[in-house]
């Protein structure tokens, strides 16, 4: 294996038995007749499942379209791609030189089937024990009812109180670039109120606001 699939396997905390899957999963159709696509297929419905059972578990209350409008948001292209950037997917791609030269190692399209395609040789390597794993570690536990649902409910209750509208700063990074933790403090009239921490900003931030919302409605502020 590669330093790159190295790291890759830390970030997915996941390591391979058959590497030679994980090899096939990073393997761009530029690259080789023997590519990464029906993998794609397998993952796409590994995902699919996965987090179906995520939403179904994390909200009992939720109707079936609920249910279905958040997988929606999971998994979609956009989502799927952000989480290969934050893993640097794109840099253990195997794929042909002009279609890496051309931006194929940062295309949402494939980034998003690359991870995939990686999840369903998670799957066939370790099983759907392994594959829940790292959509749980990568995705989360889908406990999120929308990506700006936290902020905007903060922003909506402050709004209703007359209070400052938050402000969100970045107070700390931890970890190895492939693996990075970020911590965020959400500030009401310059003051912090709470932090949170996630594999991205965004998911950072989301965390601090849900964690300022529970502590103002409970102070009664």
């Amino acid at each position: 294996m590669t330093a790159d699939y190295e790291a890759l396997q830390e970030a997915l905390g996941y390591r391979f038995g058959q590497t030679t899957l994980l090899k096939l999963a990073l393997t761009h159709p530029s690259f080789s007749a023997h590519h990464n696509q029906r993998l794609e297929f397998l993952g796409d419905a590994v995902l699919e499942l996965c987090v179906s059972e995520k939403i179904y578990d994390r909200h009992p209350e939720m109707h079936e379209g609920a249910m279905t409008q958040l997988r929606q948001k999971l998994v979609r292209e956009e989502k799927l791609a952000e989480v290969a950037r934050q893993i640097r997917l794109g840099d253990a791609l195997l794929m042909e030189k002009s279609c890496a030269a051309s931006g194929g190692r940062t295309n949402p399209s494939v980034l998003c089937d690359a991870f995939e395609a990686v999840l369903a040789a998670v799957y066939l390597d370790g099983g759907f024990d392994a594959a829940r794993a790292v959509v749980t570690r990568l995705i989360g536990d889908c406990s999120e009812t929308g990506e700006n649902d936290a902020k905007s409910a903060l922003q909506e209750y402050l709004q209703g109180q007359g209070k400052p509208m938050p402000a969100y700063e970045t107070v700390g990074e931890e970890g190895p670039p492939h693996d990075r933790v970020f911590t965020a403090a959400v500030l009401i009239g310059g003051k912090e109120v709470a932090r949170g921490s996630g594999k991205s900003k965004k998911r950072a931030e989301q965390e601090a606001a849900a964690a300022a919302l529970v502590l103002i409605k409970r102070s009664g502020e």
